[in-house]
């Protein structure tokens, strides 16, 4: 399974709102993909409706969700309406996308071993790497949990942007100290220069007397 820092795989793929759902169309921005096994079953429909109910929630922080799983669009489409699911759900009939990320494995039921889903979930973040992973998941609650880790993660902003905006401030920070350090070098010749008059001054009182001195 890729994990944080992995680049996600390129895909496109058929969605159930139409048309079809690119990677290099979501370059920009920060999204969540959650894997499933199948259309409404009782997992699967526990966390669907998890992430439908906070979906709103979602969309307010700029995340979009798409839900992936090897059922084809007709099925989807059925899972959608049944449910009112109100986000997209993408189909990988051929794993293509599932493969690519790891979540296509062998799993065991009453003995008997098979290849299937693994639940789990990626946040891909605005560079179209994996930022975060939930590797097997519970769907009870799971939306929530995403959707605090958005939340504490902060902006959906891109790296470059992130690390744009600390280099822009930096020099500010460093001006005042600048500046102080300008007046330190500078206050000694301040200082030099304003006891070259009274040197003057001084010479000159010692000056006068002698002079007078001379013409008596």
């Amino acid at each position: 399974m890729l994990q944080p820092g992995d680049p996600i795989p390129e895909f496109a793929l058929a969605s159930s709102q139409g048309g079809e759902v690119r990677s290099s169309d979501l370059r920009g921005k920060r999204y969540v993909l959650y894997f499933y096994p199948k259309d409404d079953t009782p997992g699967c429909t526990t966390e669907a409706c998890s992430f439908r109910d906070a979906l709103s929630a979602f969309n307010d922080i700029g995340a979009p969700v798409f839900g992936v799983s090897p059922d084809d669009i007709a099925a989807h489409q059925k899972f959608v309406a049944k449910y009112a699911l109100n986000f997209p759900l993408l189909a990988d009939p051929e794993h293509k996308l599932i493969e690519a990320i790891g979540a296509w494995v062998e799993k065991s039921m009453y003995g008997k071993k098979y290849m299937g889903v693994q639940r789990s979930t990626f946040v891909v973040d605005p560079d179209g790497r994996i930022e975060k992973v939930w590797p097997k998941v519970s769907p009870e609650g799971h939306a929530e949990e995403v959707l605090a880790y958005l939340r504490s993660a902060g902006s959906a902003e891109t790296p470059s942007v992130q690390n744009t905006a600390s280099r822009v401030k930096k020099p500010s920070k460093k001006q005042p100290h600048t500046t102080r350090a300008k007046r330190k070098a500078e206050a000694p010749t301040k200082k030099a220069s304003a006891k070259k008059p009274a040197t003057r001054q001084t010479a000159d009182s010692t000056k006068k007397p002698s002079a007078k001195r001379a013409k008596r």
